[in-house]
């Protein structure tokens, strides 16, 4: 069974891909700063789940450290890396931007180079919706032009597409980035809405929904995201012999094993229905703060998700509310609320 090195497997979406390829079977090493941009204890009971569960190791590291990821690299020798870990958020980017050079360029030139140096088969990393930016047409498209981003965080992840084509012509280096659609579900995230929402509702504090609502979103259940995570492993581009073998839709470059893959629910959800779905949950309403729009934020997102049908199969498939539902359980269990 294949070797994967996991970046990142202390967080949220790393931590549920660690464990969907440990229940079939993968040996899987994880590699994890246990930064304290959110609750570290969070992050550690996640890796002590993953610790009870054969086949998986984890060193603890930042990804700027070259020395300390090639030396576990080394020893691990993995056939597939999946980069997931980097500085998140869309929001703390304007409070401190230098933060998301370091992690998601610095750091993501590290592991592009241990992926190079060890010639694995797949390297597959992170990218983000936010991406599109100021892209209008929706639903978005992996093939659209996306050259209008909005926020640092949105930059770095821009920069890490490009960086990565470029080791993949280069390199011969197959090589997936997967953008990711506004991820929800247990063991998340404490920055995230859907998160600080229930914690509010739950502790009769008020929620602010930006925009006053007129907000879109297409929401992905975490458990859907590794599942089509774990399918896109087993296809890894290969670089054309012309443009014409390229089928229409195709985010495949016609100069290098290389292709982008959005992984959404093809849903796009208002912001209102979503706060109600969160209270139907709950078993509570929220007090809710009206707000203008946030610096850097964009009205809709909406993911075009044929392309991961097409290559894998695979449609995510979870309803918002059952999705949320499952959330809030958890929380009330890890909480104790």
């Amino acid at each position: 069974m294949k070797k994967v090195l996991i970046t990142g497997s202390a967080g949220f979406i790393g931590f549920h891909l660690s464990r969907l390829l440990l229940d079939e079977g993968f040996q899987v090493h994880g590699y994890d700063g246990m930064t304290e941009y959110y609750d570290v204890t969070l992050k550690q009971r996640r890796h002590g789940i993953l610790h009870q569960m054969p086949g998986f190791s984890a060193t603890e590291g930042m990804l700027e450290d070259q020395a300390l990821l090639d030396q576990v690299a080394d020893e691990f020798q993995p056939d597939v890396i999946v980069h997931l870990a980097g500085q998140a958020g869309v929001r703390y980017s304007l409070e401190n931007p230098r933060s998301y050079i370091e992690s998601n360029v610095v750091g993501t030139f590290n592991v592009m180079e241990a992926a190079r140096r060890l010639e694995i088969d797949h390297l597959l990393m992170a990218s983000t919706s936010s991406i599109y930016g100021a892209n209008e047409d929706m639903p978005f498209c992996e093939t659209d032009k996306a050259d209008g981003q909005l926020t640092i965080y949105a930059a770095t992840k821009k920069a890490n597409e490009s960086m990565a084509h470029s080791y993949a012509h280069l390199w011969n280096l197959p090589t997936t980035m997967f953008r990711f659609f506004t991820v929800y579900g247990t063991w998340g995230r404490p920055d995230l809405a859907y998160f600080k929402f229930t914690d509010a509702i739950l502790n009769d504090r008020p929620i602010d929904i930006y925009n006053h609502g007129d907000m879109f979103r297409d929401f992905t259940y975490v458990e859907d995201l590794v599942r089509g995570i774990r399918l896109l492993i087993d296809v890894a581009p290969e670089r054309p012999a012309s443009k014409d073998e390229i089928a229409e839709g195709d985010s495949l470059s016609p100069v290098a094993p290389y292709r982008v893959v959005n992984i959404g629910n093809s849903e796009k959800v208002r912001l209102l229905d979503f706060v109600d779905a969160i209270e139907e949950a709950v078993g509570k309403k929220a007090v809710r703060n009206y707000m203008e729009m946030q610096k850097g934020d964009v009205p809709a997102t909406w993911a075009d998700a044929s392309l991961l049908h097409r290559l894998t199969g695979y449609r995510p498939q979870t309803d918002l509310r059952d999705g949320l539902a499952k959330f809030v359980a958890w929380y009330r269990g890890y909480y104790g609320v």
